[in-house]
């Protein structure tokens, strides 16, 4: 097998394989120029940036990966810790030779591009996160969820078992809508693809089993780099407050809220995403 996606895949013809130890990389290198890096939420996948490659490709070079234990991306059990993940990618970006100006990120990617930053692993112009999951699970659900993951992840029969019978568009459609979000049939196949998939449903669990933001949150201060949140107004995944209290929390900071789309504002209103995106690139940095 070639762990490239499927001939109908968004972009396919744009994938490759990358070695960087100690993952063996599904990445989407598209366009030219200023290189921006995109990185995708937990549970999707390179293609839910389609709509915005399609916008950006002809000024920018995007670099659009799977992350680890994600999509296409082969990951090793254990790798699946914020930090870990952040200097993964770092060396995933030396290894494609690349510093990107720019991150766009969705979700836990969010968290991901912060870590790269605080950590000096990359140093972008400009971050811009949409509707960015910076908070664990608070309450009862903070206590049994991340447990009931570990549980789940460690037992290899789990992926066989969540993936398969699932993953028709009905299934999917209810999941999305879960999260404030309407999307096509067309944009909604790839995460039908990706949940009968059981790699990535055991990768992706395994995210969710190791994921911890205390850290992060309490370095959000002294991340200085101009960063955009842009958050979907009827997102019952992330509350638009989280996104409030990381831009109370950080120097350098804004927020737009973007009325009638949910979780995944960048997949629901992309025009809209991509006007703000240009918008706050074109801008000098904020006041320090």
């Amino acid at each position: 097998m070639t762990g490239l996606p499927p001939e109908y895949w968004p972009n396919r013809a744009h994938s490759r394989i990358v070695e960087a130890a100690p993952h063996r990389w599904h990445v989407q290198t598209i366009g030219d120029g200023d290189p921006v890096l995109l990185l995708h939420g937990a549970g999707a996948s390179a293609h839910s940036w389609t709509d915005l490659i399609t916008i950006f490709q002809a000024q920018n070079r995007l670099l659009v990966p799977d992350l680890p234990g994600h999509g296409f991306t082969r990951s090793p059990r254990g790798r699946a810790r914020l930090t870990n993940v952040a200097m993964d990618l770092a060396d995933l970006m030396n290894a494609l030779e690349a510093n990107p100006n720019l991150v766009v990120a969705h979700s836990a990617g969010a968290a991901v591009a912060l870590e790269m930053v605080r950590r000096n692993l990359i140093a972008p112009d400009r971050l811009i996160l949409v509707n960015a999951a910076l908070e664990d699970f608070r309450g009862a659900a903070g206590v049994l969820f991340p447990v009931m993951a570990k549980m789940l992840a460690l037992n290899p029969l789990t992926g066989l078992f969540l993936s398969s019978g699932s993953g028709s568009l009905g299934q999917v459609r209810s999941l999305i809508r879960s999260t404030g979000s309407e999307l096509t049939d067309a944009a909604l196949r790839p995460y039908a693809d990706l949940v009968r998939r059981r790699a990535h449903v055991d990768g992706t669990l395994a995210m969710m089993a190791q994921w911890s933001l205390a850290e992060l949150n309490r370095a959000l201060p002294e991340i200085e780099t101009p960063t955009l949140f842009i958050h979907g107004g009827n997102d019952t995944a992330v509350d638009t407050s989280i996104a409030k209290r990381a831009v109370s929390a950080m120097p350098n900071a804004e927020l737009i809220v973007i009325d009638g789309v949910g979780h995944l504002a960048h997949e629901e209103a992309p025009e809209r995403v991509a006007a703000e995106i240009a918008a706050f690139a074109a801008t000098p940095a904020l006041a320090q």
